[in-house]
């Protein structure tokens, strides 16, 4: 069975919805493929479904008329089809991949059952499922592994802390969200994650997983430590999910290539969101994925030259279930070279800390924790890169909120 539609989207997630809507909204209708029996939803917020904060249905996403549940297997470029695991091919005049990206699962001892399967009680935390498996499986007193303190670990461990679990966080490097924070903001989240009753081990390598009867019972630290587990949540990263597009003979480094116009090397095919690298990134983060939907669908929808220059994304993150949320917001180079000024604001009793780094006349990083008041000024400030008044404006940008 064949269908035609001018327009075909494969992913529904964020970047594939958005870019649906919008191009529905333009006038030019898009088939949306998705293979997940979920209806779309937001999957920034999984942590707060997790937590219990949410309920499933509060992060789906508003989804466009065209919506179609399936697996797609392969692209047929002579012929301008794809394939779906049902047997079916659908026509498009039009490519968009929107495949988002798999959860990265460390090469550990143990790690999967004879079948290739990750073992009784061992959750990746990338979808729905896992995200409502885990749900499920956590109970007071449960011992939970999380593996990974990046963004993503550091979300679930306070999630599973929330919901009563006694949570350990193996980190391999030396401190938490090393990517996005500097020392002093990293020192705040491993306080907020303490007071949580979360233990965190940091400069540490999982090397195994104990599993009995098919079970998880315990992993073992690289230093031979063992910590015993009834649960166990692999946070280590994300990687573009590149597979149709490479099996399609489409050119791939560390994601889909793409030029500004989001084309990949063939001109009908294009790609957004996190399986797409342009100009050397793959940014993994919601706003550049929205940034290049809205811009593809300007250009499908009106023939007109809508570029992507690239974005410059503010990583924001809200940590509940203490007495006060926990709020942080990092952007650009949060770590000074020689010769740049510095200016901190450090509140060691409330827990707070500012920071804003300045390169000649431009803001080039920043690093909030604990009040986010000054974020909106400081942001603009930052992807405006324009120079800063000479009148002594990085306190004043600390201090006034200036809306945020």
């Amino acid at each position: 069975m064949t269908s035609n539609t001018r327009v075909v989207v494969i992913g529904a997630g964020l970047a594939g919805v958005r870019l649906a809507r919008r191009l529905g909204e333009l006038g030019l209708p898009a088939l949306l493929v998705g293979e997940e029996e979920h209806p779309p939803y937001n999957r920034v917020l999984l942590a707060e479904v997790l937590a219990g904060r949410y309920a499933p249905e509060v992060i789906t996403l508003p989804a466009p008329d065209g919506l179609r549940r399936a697996r797609v297997t392969g692209i047929d470029r002579a012929a301008r089809t794809v394939e779906c695991a049902d047997g079916s091919a659908i026509a498009y005049d039009t490519l968009v991949l929107a495949t988002g990206s798999n959860p990265v699962l460390p090469p550990l001892r143990g790690l999967f059952t004879p079948d290739h399967q990750l073992p009784e009680g061992v959750h990746a935390f990338r979808t729905m499922d896992d995200c409502l498996g885990l749900a499920e499986a956590v109970r007071p007193g449960a011992r939970a592994v999380v593996v990974g303190g990046g963004l993503l670990g550091v979300s679930a461990a306070r999630a599973l802390a929330v919901r009563g679990a006694q949570v350990v966080l193996a980190q391999q490097s030396e401190r938490l969200m090393e990517r996005q924070l500097d020392p002093d903001a990293s020192r705040l989240v491993l306080r907020h994650l303490t007071e949580l009753g979360v233990e965190v081990h940091t400069e540490c390598r999982v090397r195994d997983v104990r599993c009995v009867a098919g079970a998880v019972r315990s992993v073992e630290l690289a230093d031979g430590y063992a910590l015993d587990a009834d649960l166990v949540v692999l946070a280590c990263g994300v990687r573009p999910r590149t597979s149709l597009a490479e099996q399609a003979g489409l050119a791939v480094h560390r994601g889909i290539l793409v030029d500004d116009e989001l084309r990949t090397s063939d001109p009908r095919i294009r790609a957004i969101g996190d399986c797409a690298q342009h100009d050397g990134t793959v940014y993994g983060l919601a706003a550049p994925a929205l940034e290049q939907a809205d811009a593809l669908a300007a250009s499908l929808a009106t023939g007109a030259e809508a570029r992507y220059r690239g974005t410059r994304s503010l990583t924001r993150l809200t940590l509940a279930g203490s007495d006060s949320p926990f709020d942080l917001a990092a952007f650009g180079e949060t770590e000074a070279r020689p010769g740049d000024d510095v200016v901190r604001l450090a509140d060691a009793t409330r827990g707070t800390y500012r920071k804003v780094v300045v390169r000649r006349d431009r803001l080039v990083g920043g690093v909030l924790v604990g009040e986010l008041g000054t974020v909106g000024a400081l942001a603009r400030a930052w992807e405006g890169a324009e120079p800063l008044p000479d009148d002594g404006p990085l306190l004043h940008l600390l201090t006034n909120d200036g809306g945020s």
